[in-house]
């Protein structure tokens, strides 16, 4: 078949998945240069970072917008595929909780910029918070779960309310060096365990 014959009922090959490596390369890439320079950095210090030339990013993300909401969603989606894994792996549900909230911690320190960005279009804003919280709630909520379950911590706790509590922590870490919401977010994670 060839691609005049395809119809609007079929639907796109998945990529292979050295493609969906060098995406994420890609993506990587363009997350740790919006640490270190902000979302305006130049396009050529993040092909020159993941090793392609400039053509390839714009091939994969045509407009800067394009490539924000991508490592948005892709830091989204690791944070989130981590949660499992890190209470399979982990010593105790607490210890996994910890580390878990560890990592969103990371990611909301680098995206508070991101963020500021990205509410200039209020609907894209909407569409992705909505997908951070679709996929980071729910995760965070089986971790609570877990871990209570375990006799860890405090049952009945609610993940959204711990995430913005988390969240309201890191406020103003991006503009003041003498901050560092790590300590406070611990202090946090260790109130949430049962007296002994």
């Amino acid at each position: 078949m060839n691609d005049g014959d395809r119809g609007a009922g079929h639907t796109a090959r998945p990529q292979r998945a050295d493609a969906r490596r060098n995406k994420e390369t890609l993506l990587d890439a363009a997350a740790a240069i919006f640490v270190t320079a902000g979302v305006e950095a130049p396009v050529r210090d993040i092909a020159a970072r993941a090793g392609v030339g400039t053509a390839t990013i714009y091939r994969h993300f045509p407009t800067r917008a394009d490539l924000i909401i991508a490592v948005y969603r892709h830091q989204v989606d690791a944070c989130a595929e981590a949660g499992p894994a890190l209470l399979t792996e982990g010593p105790t549900p607490h210890a996994a909780l910890g580390r878990w909230i560890d990592l969103f911690v990371d990611f909301l320190v680098t995206k508070h910029g991101l963020a500021a960005v990205l509410q200039a279009d209020n609907v894209g804003f909407e569409t992705l918070h909505a997908y951070f919280l679709d996929r980071l709630v729910p995760v965070c909520g089986r971790l609570l779960d877990a871990a209570a379950a375990s006799g860890e911590i405090r049952p009945g706790l609610q993940a959204y309310e711990v995430m913005r509590g988390v969240g309201n922590l890191c406020i103003g870490a991006d503009n003041d060096p003498r901050y560092d919401p790590r300590r406070l977010v611990e202090l946090l994670v260790a109130g949430l365990r049962l007296p002994r």
